[in-house]
């Protein structure tokens, strides 16, 4: 598993969403962590994405799982570790919590998907620059178009920086094989209470993921906060990245108060 790592310190590990590799959050983490000393981030590409391969023995998220079980083992071991997701990294990484739940110290989850999605609103844009065109090919355009609610000049450069690069990457027959089964064999939502800090954060405007499941995920996390934010899609960490900061901070330093207890 193809992965990259920056700093030193309690290990996170901060899995992307589908159809990108993990330079989209690693974009979206990095320059919070560069402020928020005493963590090392490991931020690999899930199989079929970026620099990992899918061979035809994983069909299945089941199969991802213990793949990303393999790599905490190799590059982890006993260590407790904060794990991150977004998106369908957010489905993989409350299952990983649940696999480890005393290990896996703090969870963070942004627009997380689960076993099924509803509730959701329609895709509409809230933000929109007089002229964007010209700048991608039709293809990555439309996705720009049907990902972002805030199109301005700014969330342009980080699709064209953090997302475009990883979607030409991506080995889409092996993601149709593998989502093909895609619930997990132990819900996440079925396991014992999680009693470690928890960050929920959900686009008002999200219309891959919404925010009616994110918000039911509180009840299975007592120590949770869960925030929507208004002017935000399925790419809230892009389009409300102050806020994404102040709130990845703020659970940053619950996890180590509870450590440190």
């Amino acid at each position: 598993m193809h992965y990259a790592a920056y700093g030193t310190g309690t290990p996170v590990l901060a899995l992307h969403g589908a159809g990108v590799d993990h330079r989209e959050i690693a974009g979206a983490l990095e320059p919070i962590f560069c402020n928020v000393p005493g963590f090392r981030r490991l931020y690999p590409d899930l199989p079929g994405m970026g620099r990992t391969p899918a061979p035809e023995t994983i069909t299945s998220n089941d199969d991802v799982l213990d793949l990303l079980l393999g790599f905490i083992y190799s590059t982890i071991g006993d260590e407790p570790f904060l794990v991150m997701g977004q998106s369908y990294g957010g489905y993989l990484a409350r299952a990983v919590a649940d696999q480890r739940p005393q290990q896996a110290v703090g969870l963070a989850l942004i627009c997380p998907v689960g076993a099924h999605t509803r509730d959701v609103p329609k895709h509409e844009v809230l933000v929109a620059s007089a002229d964007l065109s010209g700048n991608l090919d039709p293809e990555l355009e439309a996705s720009y178009r049907s990902y972002f609610v805030v199109q301005t000049a700014e969330t342009l450069n980080r699709f064209q920086e953090l997302v475009a690069p990883g979607a030409s990457l991506v080995d889409e027959s092996s993601l149709m094989r593998i989502f093909s089964h895609w619930e997990l064999r132990d819900r996440p939502e079925a396991a014992k209470t999680y009693l470690h800090p928890v960050l929920i954060l959900a686009g008002r405007q999200d219309a891959t993921a919404g925010h009616s499941g994110p918000r039911e995920l509180i009840e299975h996390y007592p120590r949770s906060t869960f925030a929507v934010l208004d002017r935000a899609g399925h790419a809230l960490f892009h389009e409300q990245p102050a806020l994404t900061q102040a709130l990845v901070v703020e659970w940053l330093a619950r996890v180590r108060e509870l450590s440190t207890t």
